[in-house]
């Protein structure tokens, strides 16, 4: 099943500037009516754009991010949106600069794939919120 593709992106402040990320999107193929940004904290999935998108999105679509830290700080509220995105929406998410994470050739399990770049270095301080 082949759907669209969406770009989330989202910078913690104002003086941030998305340009990196929205050229990474651009580049994988979404295009920019299809990218949600919100300048909003990490801390929770309570952004606008971010719900908005998530209302969007359909069984056969892809979610695509710069950075998994892009779609949040808090790996236990990561684990839950991967579970609902891959699980309950039947979508696939990819984080660009981690090509382990594509669920779109992996299985759709955010724990079950960390687990096997654990080994090449991933430390699971990287996921715990500051």
């Amino acid at each position: 099943m082949k759907g669209n593709y969406y770009g989330y992106i989202r910078v913690s402040t104002k003086e941030q500037h998305e340009d990196r990320q929205v050229i990474a999107l651009e580049a994988f193929g979404v295009s920019r009516k299809n990218i949600y940004m919100d300048k909003w904290s990490g801390k929770d999935f309570e952004r606008p754009k971010y719900r908005a998108l998530m209302k969007k999105m359909r069984p056969g679509d892809v979610l695509a991010v710069k950075s998994i830290d892009r779609l949040g700080r808090n790996y236990a509220e990561i684990q839950n949106q991967w579970r609902m995105i891959t699980k309950e929406m039947w979508a696939d998410i990819v984080v660009l600069d981690m090509p382990l994470l594509d669920t779109r050739k992996k299985d759709k399990d955010l724990t079950g794939t960390l687990a096997k770049e654990k080994g090449c270095g991933l430390e699971e301080s990287l996921w715990r919120s500051p």
